[in-house]
């Protein structure tokens, strides 16, 4: 099927279900198939600490690779039914993939989200077996703030120590336009307790742990060149700073994409935006 055809079923998809998000009609144009869900699971005992696993339906060999993946949303918005897209396409390929919700503003500040993140990989590792996923080869992955918590969990070793695990337990990290060096701006300082004219916290940032991934998982991270958002600086010079620690990180950046292509490009239909996705599955089976 041509780009052309994707172009004009996404538009037609708009006109014919007016009311629905875009995360609907992107949802409306992934198969059902690939996939067995089970939704709803509890990791701890906030309403919003519930989870959704995506095991591929095609009998595999041996247990498959495992990856969480967090959304984006500024800390303050989203949930994890709407990327169910993600969820399709990983299981489709044979890998288990982990969604969780985590709490988000006002409900908590930081780091109460990357808190919900290190219980909800706790839990991956403990019980993705039953879905005949390997907790040996778990791998983190998230897209804008959902990388900025995925980084902070496999860098800040604490997050993991507070649930009883460690960050040997994270087999390699996928971030998709992730802010790694940033000051919040105007909307997001409250998620940070951040007055007008504070300093970060270099608490905050995955580059102030970037000394720590010598000892640390692998890196993949992919931005947007076209992202206004999050400037592909952030993903540039975090890279480098692992680098020059000794750690393992690559850059990827893709000058077509901005900030919602890179995870668009995980949809089925829209592999073709950019090879995104295949990135994501070498990285996987090269770890």
């Amino acid at each position: 099927m041509t780009r052309v055809w994707y172009r004009l079923f996404w538009l037609t998809l708009a006109l014919v279900l007016p009311g629905c998000t875009k995360f609907d009609v992107l949802n409306a144009t992934v198969p059902p198939l690939g996939y067995c869900r089970t939704s709803g699971l509890a990791y701890g005992e906030s309403p919003r600490q519930k989870l959704d696993v995506y095991e591929p339906s095609q009998k595999l060999d041996r247990a498959a690779p495992v990856v969480v993946f967090f959304y984006g949303g500024s800390w303050q918005f989203g949930e994890r039914r709407n990327y169910r897209f993600v969820g399709q396409a990983l299981a489709d390929h044979g890998i288990v993939a982990v969604l969780p919700d985590y709490r988000l503003y006002p409900e908590v500040t930081f780091p109460g989200f990357v808190e919900d993140g290190a219980k909800a990989v706790r839990w991956t590792h403990d019980n993705v077996a039953r879905f005949g996923g390997d907790p040996s080869r778990v791998f983190l992955m998230g897209h804008s703030a959902g990388a900025h918590i995925a980084t902070l969990l496999a860098l800040d070793e604490h997050y993991l120590k507070d649930v009883g695990r460690s960050r040997e337990i994270v087999r390699g990290v996928i971030g998709l336009s992730g802010p790694y060096d940033f000051t919040p701006g105007e909307e997001s300082r409250v998620v940070f307790r951040m007055s007008r004219g504070d300093k970060a916290d270099p608490a905050i940032e995955p580059i102030h742990f970037a000394a720590a991934a010598a000892q640390g998982p692998p890196l993949l991270l992919i931005h947007g060149g076209r992202d206004s958002v999050i400037g592909q600086d952030n993903t540039v010079k975090f890279a480098r700073a692992v680098q020059d620690a000794g750690g393992d990180a690559r850059a990827v950046v893709y000058s077509k994409l901005d900030h919602a292509g890179v995870c668009l490009a995980l949809a089925s239909p829209f592999h073709w935006l950019a090879p995104v996705f295949r990135d994501v599955l070498e990285f996987v089976e090269q770890h």
